[in-house]
């Protein structure tokens, strides 16, 4: 059966959760993976509050749509990194506090625990359909970002010291097992969107990060292939190798140049969309990502999650891009074969 179809919320969080569900479904989305920020998804009103998840989904369901994905990029950001100012502009008052950066990093964790449990609840009072659609994919995902300690070292000169990019990689497990362990007891799984920035930003990354939390059940990945293919990293060969660990999947496309640009692939400290950059994110289907030998090796993978898209493109109408992008998907997505085309040829 066709796997759901959904919007990521993030990029729509200047629209409250009342206006938004019912122009994606209009756009053409059967469901929305919910952002832990604007009023989306509050995981402490979550835990506090009896009757807010049973609000959130009639509000979800009276405009036709599901919820199989929560996501919390930007607390988990900040249980990693070095954190600095720019931290501020992304984080709640309450976890931000005084800005003492060690506080402010044991806050996001507690946020993380704490969001488990609010998924917990959260899925435990979804409708029928939602319910038999998440039995199908073996899984309640919370998908996020981790922060890493070791990011600014991605340029090796001078040049690293083993042990820098070893201590990044404990420091990384040393935060996030105890918040896994959260994540088991409560029956969730972590998907972290490998992406720079983060302790894995490639597959080289990520088998050291699974590495160093010793390949923890609840650790997955939510496969995004725009992050990894402008860095020229084979984003087939990941779902591949790491297939039986993506827990939910963003649809994104890039577009990279293929002669040289004035803007280099480290980005130039330019924003998204100015003229001479070598990258930038793409509506679906108007990069340069393969999106239908992602689809079959999603299916060789078993993965029955949504397909999600994550709308990102600095020069589109984001209505327009949205809307294109849901057909776009539906057509993109098939089953995998029930039996191979030539067995009738073959005799019994």
């Amino acid at each position: 059966m066709p796997r759901p179809v959904c919007l990521f919320t993030g990029q729509w969080a200047d629209l409250p959760l009342e206006a938004l569900a019912p122009k994606a479904a209009e756009l053409g989305y059967g469901g929305l993976e919910l952002a832990c920020w604007g009023d989306h998804f509050d995981v402490q009103r979550a835990l506090r509050e009896d009757d807010y998840c049973a609000s959130i989904w009639a509000l979800l369901t009276g405009a036709g749509l599901g919820c199989y994905a929560l996501s919390t990029h930007l607390v988990g950001q900040a249980v990693c990194d070095p954190v600095d100012e720019r931290h501020r502009g992304i984080l709640p008052d309450r976890i931000w506090g005084d800005g003492d950066a060690e506080g402010v990093r044991q806050r996001a964790a507690q946020e993380m625990k704490d969001t488990a449990r609010a998924a917990r609840r959260f899925f435990a009072a979804a409708p029928a359909e939602v319910t038999a659609q998440l039995a199908r994919s073996g899984r309640r995902v919370v998908n996020g970002f981790t922060g890493s300690s070791i990011w600014s070292l991605l340029y090796g000169f001078p040049p690293n010291v083993p042990a820098q990019i070893d201590a990044g990689f404990e420091d990384f497990a040393t935060r996030w097992r105890p918040i896994l362990d959260v994540f088991e007891q409560e029956d969730i799984h972590f998907a972290l969107e490998v992406h720079p920035t983060e302790i894995a930003f490639d597959t080289a990354t990520t088998r050291r990060a699974c590495a160093a939390i010793g390949d923890h059940p609840r650790f997955g990945f939510n496969f995004d292939p725009s992050h990894l293919a402008y860095q020229g990293v084979d984003y087939i060969g990941f779902l591949a190798e790491f297939g039986a660990r993506v827990f939910n999947v963003h649809v994104k496309d890039v577009w990279w140049a293929q002669h040289g640009q004035p803007i280099g692939v480290f980005g130039g400290h330019a924003e998204f969309g100015v003229p001479g950059r070598y990258w930038d994110f793409r509506s679906p289907g108007r990069g340069r990502v393969d999106f239908e030998g992602i689809i079959r090796q999603l299916n060789h993978a078993g993965y029955a999650g949504p397909l999600t898209v994550e709308w990102e493109d600095p020069m589109m109408e984001r209505e327009f891009g949205a809307r294109e992008a849901a057909e776009f998907v539906k057509r993109l997505d098939f089953d995998h074969a029930g039996q191979a085309f030539d067995a009738a040829f073959k005799e019994a």
